[in-house]
């Protein structure tokens, strides 16, 4: 990336941060849990779904599942139907339940705190980690993208990629690392409350104000 187009993108993040930081001080995620491994498991059901969706999911399967050896324990195909209205459930009931038994068998029933061991385990890979890291240890050595970060990260040209991996590490280039925690749930907020991904005028949206430009870009979903 020449250096002119990095220091103008550095600049930009830097306003948008400072935005995000103010209007969502306590990063936290909307999915709800009592315990570690539920967390973990509602982010897995929370790919390429909705929160709203997967809180009424788990509304009525945390009632039951509590413990990394309830989930561990859990009869698959019982599972897999409870979890049915879920996009790409099936995967996510495999990858669950595989997920909590190395859990169990590899960690002392422990969710690890270190990326290369999540990465480890069964449908969890860099942005489910992160946010599992944040989360449930404030812990936040990566900045963990979704589609509301992927989308305003190409919105307001801070990068060129389109894979989520690689958005992140973009991000990580351009904002300094005391700031990583208020991305991602800053983004997801203010996307899912103000600046949702149809095409709409949001020439008086805060962060278009900073950079208006914003107004006219929408990237693609892929």
């Amino acid at each position: 990336m020449p250096e002119k187009i990095f220091e103008e993108r550095k600049a930009r993040a830097k306003k948008l941060i400072a935005y995000l930081k103010k209007a969502y001080p306590k990063p936290a995620t909307e999915l709800n849990y009592t315990t570690p491994i539920q967390l973990v498991v509602a982010v897995m059901l929370s790919a390429q779904s909705t929160d709203k969706r997967v809180n009424l999911v788990t509304e009525v399967i945390f009632k039951n599942y509590k413990t990394v050896n309830d989930f561990a324990d859990a009869d698959l195909a019982t599972f897999t139907q409870q979890i049915s209205s879920i996009t790409f459930f099936q995967n996510k009931a495999k990858h669950i339940i595989a997920t909590a038994k190395m859990i169990r068998d590899e960690f002392g029933g422990e969710i690890p705190k270190i990326e290369a061991q999540l990465v480890r385990l069964p449908g969890i890979a860099y942005k489910t980690a992160h946010v599992v890291l944040g989360e449930l240890y404030g812990i936040y050595e990566g900045i963990p993208t979704d589609t509301h970060v992927r989308r305003f990260a190409l919105r307001f040209d801070l990068t060129n990629r389109t894979e989520l991996t690689r958005i992140s590490k973009d991000l990580e280039m351009l904002i300094p690392k005391n700031d990583w925690k208020y991305v991602n749930n800053g983004f997801v907020l203010y996307g899912r409350y103000l600046c949702p991904a149809l095409p709409h005028p949001c020439e008086n949206h805060p962060l278009t104000k900073l950079w208006p430009p914003a107004a006219n870009r929408w990237p693609k979903s892929k």
